[in-house]
């Protein structure tokens, strides 16, 4: 039962990454600036929890689902793949997004002059 939440943190990013595969959105569009953003992103909330560790304030809670595996003090071994998943969740997010929005069609000033007028 103690490996749950990492298996869970697996199949996520897993899922992830077939579906920035199935639309080409980050790593499969340009899987170099993809890693650089990813290994950036990561580091960042990393170094944002081990201030919140040092500074007291985040601390690790027992919970019967997770490995129990410390990497440091406070930090499980959950935390950096749960910041990956983050990470990346929220690239295929925002590039599929951006995609979306591309696709929509624009109106010109004309149309809108238009549609004020009507």
């Amino acid at each position: 039962m103690g490996i749950v939440y990492l298996a869970s943190l697996l199949t996520g990013i897993g899922c992830m990454l077939l579906l920035d595969h199935r639309f080409r959105l980050f790593f499969w569009r340009d899987a170099k600036a993809a890693a650089i953003v990813t290994v950036v992103g990561v580091l960042f909330l990393l170094g944002w929890d081990l201030s919140g560790i040092a500074l007291g304030i985040f601390l690790r809670g027992e919970g019967a689902i997770a490995t129990g595996v410390l990497i440091a003090p406070e930090l499980p071994l959950e935390e950096p793949v749960f910041l990956l998943f983050l990470v990346l969740c929220t690239m295929v997010l925002f590039t599929g997004a951006r995609r979306m929005l591309a696709a929509l069609p624009t109106r010109s000033a004309s149309e809108d002059r238009e549609r004020e007028n009507a």
